[in-house]
């Protein structure tokens, strides 16, 4: 009957000049009204009239939540059928018919609706008792909320597509919605956590085992619930970041050593005596074991792992590091920073947070150790067996040796003893040198990477008329650059204004960022002055191309910003 009514009120309304066509097309259109009424009470009816018996279930509209779930899913998937053929023949009609696509947009309301009427209470109760269940251990509550909401996210998703047969935003706008009880939960343990050890953690569990491994394998049904546990990343990540500075002012700036902090070089004879009495222990152990006791004794344990017992197994002597080598031997400060670091390394996930955050803290370490009037230059020594292993390897392949040598095994015997002997190298490490140059190297990164946000678009496009230059020098064909596709004046405007507009919005959040990490702006602004400056040269290139290259009327139609209106774009940095 809607295919005939479709038939019908296409043919009418294409012969308007039916003596009748306005009595006609009314009443097929009433006719139409009549059956989407129709189709919209049914469907409703059924959807209500399942929530309805769900309800009457649980008078406190809350079921257990061991079997809420199932009851909702099993009832409305058998359901389904029901209203699936009739919503087809909408999902059908509503790209073509207006009528359609309004019933199309009610229902998907309708039901939606009383998913939410179902769920929401359901789902706060659960995240409620998971709260209670782990209180006290932040990451696991994590981690159990969000494997909640995943498979909340990817069953909604099923009986979803049990019913339509097109997708429709307003199922993530739900679902989101629903993510919001995780949240509402979370953001205020969050804003408590002190230990950076605890944040960290939780930074890791949300970026790479949430959203790297379940979201990215699963992306279409997890879009909503993304959306929240990005906010809840931003969230951790804003705290450790106050946490850290707070950490740093108080317990590596401010720490006051004690009397055994500062106990040198006692605590280094100390340390000398215990290594040295730790070697004579050793010389005492009798060494009887050979070579191939070793390889075996090595066999036998690795056959042991393997099985999984680990019985009767003893730890072999290991080579002896100087406890003055130890950790433990580091002044508090130096261990401090290093935890500090250990704990945020990875954990500021946009890469421009995570330049300026490094160039930051060697900011401060460098100011730091600067006071101190102390050699921060060291010798290391070390052994370099490449002579060594070189000669061993002519013994094991006779052809490399010179023909001379090959009158009995006995000459590569001796030429490996006269010419195996391990060099000692001297190395000269200086620690302040060394924060210097990592220094540079995070800074000229963040350099390149920002000039790479502003201007990569344009230097790929200098890059290739470079290329078209270099074909036509080498007797290439001859060319003229406006005429080029991808070089018109049209496209080349397009690309110039897409530049500057994408400066004009970046360029603020970039000054915004370093404000807040570096705090100075004298650093601010010497920071940030070789990327101005590579932003200019990119343009005054273009500006040279455009002279060459283009007439005065092309140029026209380009319109590219003129250097004085460039610079007072980028003046704000100063």
């Amino acid at each position: 009957m809607l295919a005939k009514l479709d038939d019908c009120i296409t043919y009418i309304s294409c012969h308007p000049n039916f003596k009748d066509y306005p009595v006609y097309l009314l009443k097929f259109r009433q006719c139409l009204s009549k059956a989407l009424h129709l189709m919209k009470t049914y469907t409703v009816n059924t959807l209500q009239n399942l929530t309805s018996q769900l309800l009457k279930r649980d008078p406190s509209s809350v079921p257990n939540a061991d079997n809420a779930f199932t009851l909702f899913y099993v009832k409305f998937r058998t359901a389904a059928p029901k209203v699936r053929t009739l919503i087809e023949q909408i999902e059908q009609r509503s790209e073509k018919i207006p009528e359609y696509q309004q019933l199309l947009n009610d229902i998907h309301q309708c039901y939606l609706d009383q998913r939410e009427l179902l769920l929401g209470p359901s789902i706060t109760c659960t995240v409620t008792e998971l709260t209670s269940q782990n209180n006290r251990d932040h990451c696991a509550l994590i981690r159990s909320g969000c494997a909640f909401m995943v498979h909340v996210c990817q069953d909604e998703h099923q009986l979803y597509n049990e019913f339509f047969t097109k997708p429709t935003s307003k199922l993530d706008e739900l679902l989101e919605k629903l993510c919001v009880s995780l949240y509402d939960v979370f953001r205020p343990l969050i804003i408590h956590v002190i230990h950076l050890e605890t944040l960290s953690e939780l930074c890791g569990i949300l970026k790479n085992e949430v959203l790297e491994d379940h979201v990215q394998n699963n992306a279409e049904q997890l879009g909503a619930f993304a959306a929240g546990v990005k906010q809840m990343l931003e969230d951790v990540q804003e705290r450790l970041v106050y946490r850290t500075h707070i950490y740093i002012q108080t317990d590596i700036i401010g720490y006051k050593p004690a009397p055994g902090d500062l106990a040198y070089p006692d605590k280094l004879v100390m340390m000398e005596e215990i290594a040295q009495s730790l070697k004579d222990e050793q010389k005492k152990v009798p060494s009887e074991a050979s070579f191939s006791d070793v390889r075996l004794e090595e066999t036998e344990s690795n056959n042991l792992k393997k099985s999984g017992s680990t019985e009767s197994l003893t730890p072999r002597p290991q080579t002896t590091i100087s406890p003055a080598d130890l950790h433990g031997m580091w002044y508090p400060t130096v261990r401090r920073t290093l935890v500090c670091l250990s704990k945020l390394y990875r954990c500021i996930d946009t890469q421009i947070d995570g330049q300026l955050f490094l160039i930051k803290h060697l900011l401060i370490l460098r100011e730091q150790i600067a006071p101190f009037h102390t050699e921060f230059t060291i010798k290391e020594i070390s052994l370099d067996l490449k002579k060594t292993r070189d000669a061993a390897f002519k013994i094991l392949n006779p052809m490399t040796v010179p023909r001379f040598f090959r009158l009995n095994s006995n000459n590569a015997l001796i030429e490996f003893l006269l010419e195996g002997t391990p060099e000692i190298r001297e190395h000269y490490l200086d620690s302040k040198k060394d924060v210097d140059r990592h220094l540079k190297s995070a800074c000229e990164q963040f350099i390149q990477q920002q000039t790479k946000q502003f201007v990569e678009q344009l230097e790929e496009f200098m890059t290739k008329v470079s290329a078209l230059k270099t074909m036509a020098s080498q007797g290439g064909p001859k060319y003229t650059l406006s005429q080029q596709p991808w070089a018109q004046p049209a496209k080349v405007s397009d690309l110039v204004a897409s530049v500057y507009k994408t400066i004009k919005a970046k360029l603020p959040l970039t000054l915004r960022s370093m404000s807040l990490y570096l705090s100075n702006k004298d650093t601010e602004f010497i920071l940030f002055k070789p990327v101005r400056n590579n932003v200019q040269q990119v343009f005054q290139k273009l500006h040279v191309l455009l002279k060459e290259e283009f007439s005065p009327e092309d140029i026209h139609i380009i319109a590219c910003p003129t250097m004085e209106q460039l610079n007072l774009l980028l003046s704000v940095s100063k």
